[in-house]
């Protein structure tokens, strides 16, 4: 019985580690590199407005759609699908603190048919990027 529990508690341990790795970052020093390089890819911004108007990336497809819980969040990102759509460049996916929201972000792309391969998500977000004179609206 001891055995069983044993490996039970392991594979749930394995599972909850694997759903971790599902999502794809991107560093903000690779991220920085892929700006400067003028690499072509879409940048889904997901901050509401007031915080997109602070600070973002010039460039940016800004969705307002943070948290992306509702359906009306969603349907702030369906607007931006066909432009994601016409391409196969990466997406990379820009929330406040690169969180819940951007994995919510990277699910529902995901399950609308873009490559999940494509999709990243900016480590730490716009809270966390260090580069400040990168970023529109920085102070």
């Amino acid at each position: 019985m001891r055995r069983i529990l044993v490996t039970v508690v392991l594979l749930f341990c394995c599972a909850t580690t694997s759903l971790a790795d599902d999502y794809n970052y991107v560093d903000p020093a690779q991220f920085k590199l892929w700006l400067e390089l003028g690499k072509d890819m879409a940048i889904v911004d997901i901050q509401v407005p007031e915080e997109f108007q602070q600070h973002h990336f010039k460039g940016s497809l800004e969705t307002n759609s943070y948290p992306v819980k509702s359906a009306v969040d969603k349907q702030k990102l369906d607007t931006i699908l066909p432009r994601l759509f016409a391409s196969q460049n990466d997406v990379v996916v820009i929330c406040p603190r690169g969180g819940g929201g951007a994995k919510n972000t990277f699910d529902y792309l995901k399950e609308k048919g873009i490559d999940e391969k494509r999709i990243f998500i900016l480590e730490k977000g716009m809270q966390g990027w260090p580069y400040k004179e990168l970023a529109v609206g920085s102070k």
